[in-house]
């Protein structure tokens, strides 16, 4: 047996953590910058936690408030000269995806003033000042992965940043997502499911990223049959938040896989949410794998004895109507088909028809 494994971020999980653990703050700086959307931070506690934490623990803040779902290059800029003139010493992430991803790209911003949209992918390796990732969804794990995924609308898509930022501290309190909005909650959930099911089928795959995903599928077996019913108690609210962390801590490890490359043009062209865009994609792509060994070994971990079972439930809990030609098919497949770094998570080998079956059998 054989594996490496690097996850230096530490995790504080449960109710109140950040109160709780005002102190760890002290070790960062003296002043933050604070990385948000418009709204949800402030509706949901978040935002003032840290902010009480902060100002309790002696620190300064800055905030920046203007994140975008699936934030731009443009966004992140701004923001990075913003912190860069205050002379902020880190910067803590409230939110899902999009301001945990901006908080990241802004961190490498800050450190590498020489930094721009324009020169960002240089493939050079990076520095940064220290990040926090505050989640108040559950679902894109982005508060224990080095990803920061980030939208080039020079390029027409979204994209990994390309550097190794892995949040200093994560906090999960999963109070935060207690009124988050059905819709949002299903399509957070997928996207932490993608994650699971991509991370487990994949070359990178090793026994010990296995553990996260057999636990995480686990949680999921419960954690579906409330989705589906509506029943989002408390106990559903930790379970989920916890398996989109384990799902995180995989991806990680692994990295993500066709559901997730297929998924962007969706999401970018189509207006698709991120989550959405995968779980329209998983039963043909699930479907596609000519040995199906390791998949029937997830679905008996979820209680499930088919393919058939996942395909229902997913039916029930997304509906995806979106208007598609075979032209954009085959533009999608080409340009994924084009994104070996993707193609080389697959564990067997794909061809343009297999991606362009998978788009079409799903739209």
């Amino acid at each position: 047996m054989e594996f490496k494994y690097f996850m230096p971020t530490e995790i504080y999980f449960g109710e109140d953590v950040v109160l709780k653990n005002k102190d760890v703050f002290k070790k960062l700086g003296r002043k933050a910058f604070i990385i948000t959307g418009r709204n949800s931070a402030k509706k949901n506690g978040s935002y003032e936690d840290v902010t009480k934490a902060l100002a309790e623990a002696g620190i300064e803040y800055l905030l920046f408030d203007e994140v975008e779902e699936n934030p731009s290059l443009e966004t992140i800029e701004k923001a990075s000269g913003l912190g860069k003139a205050n002379n902020v010493d880190f910067v803590i992430g409230i939110g899902g995806g999009s301001p945990m991803d901006a908080a990241k790209a802004i961190a490498v911003f800050i450190k590498n003033p020489e930094v721009n949209q324009d020169n960002v992918f240089s493939g050079r390796k990076l520095e940064f000042i220290p990040v926090v990732a505050v989640a108040t969804t559950s679902g894109t794990g982005s508060e224990v992965t080095q990803y920061s995924i980030v939208t080039s609308n020079k390029e027409m898509t979204k994209k990994n940043l390309g550097q190794v930022i892995f949040p200093q501290v994560a906090f999960l309190d999963y109070k935060y997502t207690y009124d988050l909005p059905y819709d949002i909650t299903v399509n957070t959930a997928i996207d932490a499911f993608s994650h699971l099911v991509e991370g487990y089928l994949n070359s990178n795959s090793t026994f010990m990223s296995e553990i996260y995903a057999e636990r995480g599928f686990q949680l999921f077996e419960d954690c579906f049959k409330k989705l589906v019913t509506k029943d989002l108690d408390h106990g559903f609210r930790a379970d989920v938040m916890l398996a989109s962390t384990l799902a995180g801590i995989l991806i990680s490890q692994s990295g993500t896989s066709l559901p997730h490359g297929m998924g962007y043009p969706l999401t970018y062209f189509k207006g698709l949410p991120h989550g959405l865009a995968n779980g329209v994609l998983m039963i043909e792509y699930l479907r596609s794998f000519k040995d199906q060994t390791k998949i029937e070994k997830m679905l008996k971990v979820m209680g499930m004895s088919s393919l058939a079972e996942l395909e229902e439930i997913l039916k029930k809990l997304i509906t995806v109507k979106v208007k598609i030609t075979e032209e954009e098919i085959r533009e999608y497949a080409q340009e994924f088909i084009a994104n070996k770094a993707k193609l080389k998570n697959h564990t067997e080998e794909v061809k343009l028809e297999d991606i362009e079956r998978i788009y079409r059998n799903s739209l």
